[in-house]
């Protein structure tokens, strides 16, 4: 097939499979996001019980996630794909019987929250290793991870809105059913696929996990990119557990304005990678991630002092740009400057620093909230974030020259 550069990805058969039932399950799991926020903010009242179970979710992926990868490298990537998309079906199900039952409480929802978050440790990372042979070719594989976060961010654009007008007609409960239901889109396109599963590494799990930390260490570029990672999720990304506070306390609104808040972030997050999409070059994606971080922090600053829903929405649409233009591009330059038999690991290590430390920023985020607003503690994130941009404008031109080496260096297998 010829396609345009942007989506030149798509073009081999297994990553249109992929991609398509990807798409179904990605906008599952938003509707469930939302309504899951909704559903805890409307119990409770608590901005620090949003921040709670936001951490359960995520923490697992910095405590598992590392071990995970190796693990998957040495395992069939495929087959345990399908497996824990099963299991992540059967969570939502459970979510669903559960607040349809009025049986649901905080403790059941923290429970769930953690339950899903161990299988997104494995998840994650099963997902994006596998990309690389979902399109047989290095040279594709940043614009199909581009494509893949693109899809991730049209979900966030689509998923919230709906999940607010379903919230309104129909109920919590009916949400997580339909995420649970998408997960078999993606699940029959797995089993469609056919390609060659990609190497398995030897040793044991110790040993393997040893192997992509020494990696991740004695490349500099991959320690600066997973510290910006940090400094990014810490801080930014913390927006998300204060959505229903602003929605409902700053706005007056109800569920249907958490929606449009949250797909104007989406809206941002989508562009970014449309715009990631048509990049070819790593010097390229690092400026990009660069004026990522400025434009998160110039955004979060806009938003936490508005009560101006108009100037609200503008602010999420660029907090949602650099976040995910900042995610989106490390993700991109991490998978293509690291050897194939080491990509499960590395992607663990990305994907530990992304919602590792977005639980550890929205936990931080939704306590102290609670005794100082909403407002102040975004205040408070975008000037820390500031800060760090200055730190690494200063790198900037040797990050870009040291990935183009190290870029090389994959190529030749070193």
């Amino acid at each position: 097939m010829v396609l345009p550069a942007g989506m030149r990805a798509l073009a081999h058969r297994n990553f249109r499979l992929y991609f398509a039932g990807q798409a179904i399950s990605i906008l599952g799991s938003w509707i469930q996001q939302v309504a899951l926020a909704w559903l805890v903010y409307r119990l409770t009242g608590s901005a620090a019980l949003l921040g709670i179970t936001a951490f359960c979710g995520l923490i697992p992926q910095l405590l598992v996630g590392p071990l995970a990868g190796a693990w998957i490298d040495k395992h069939d990537k495929k087959k345990w794909l399908v497996g824990v998309q099963s299991l992540m079906a059967v969570q939502a199900f459970v979510l669903a019987g559960l607040c349809w039952l009025d049986w649901i409480s905080p403790g059941f929802i923290i429970c769930m929250a953690l339950i899903l978050g161990v299988l997104s440790s494995f998840d994650a990372p099963l997902r994006q290793s596998l990309i690389g042979s979902f399109v047989g070719s290095r040279d594709d594989l940043p614009n199909a991870l581009a494509l893949n976060a693109m899809l991730f961010n049209a979900g966030r654009f689509i998923g919230p809105p709906i999940a607010g007008l379903l919230l309104g007609l129909t109920s919590e409960a009916f949400c997580f059913a339909i995420n649970g239901f998408s997960f078999m889109a993606l699940i029959a396109a797995i089993l469609r696929v056919r390609s060659q599963p990609p190497l398995r590494a030897k040793g044991s799990v110790g040993e393997v996990f040893k192997e992509g930390v020494m990696f991740a260490w004695r490349i500099w570029v991959v320690r600066m990119l997973i510290l910006t990672l940090i400094a990014l999720n810490l801080t930014a990304s913390a927006y998300a557990v204060l959505l229903p506070v602003f929605a409902r306390d700053v706005f007056a609104g109800d569920a249907t304005t958490l929606g449009w808040l949250w797909g104007a972030a989406g809206c941002g997050a989508f562009a970014s990678t449309v715009f990631l999409a048509t990049r070819k070059s790593s010097p390229a994606i690092v400026s990009a991630v660069v004026a990522g971080v400025l434009i998160s922090a110039i955004s979060l600053l806009v938003f936490a002092t508005t009560n101006w829903l108009p100037l609200a929405l503008g602010g999420m649409v660029g907090i949602g740009f650099g976040i995910s233009v900042c995610n989106v591009g490390i993700n991109m330059v991490l998978q293509s400057t690291a050897p194939e038999a080491l990509r499960g690991r590395i992607v663990s290590f990305f994907t530990s620093a992304r919602f590792g430390f977005d639980a550890l920023g929205g936990l931080l985020a939704g306590f102290v909230a609670a005794g100082f607003g909403a407002g102040h503690t975004l205040l408070a994130e975008g000037c820390v974030l500031l800060l760090f941009v200055v730190f690494l404008f200063t790198r900037r031109q040797r990050l870009q020259v040291q990935i183009v080496a190290a870029h090389q260096g994959a190529q030749d297998g070193h």
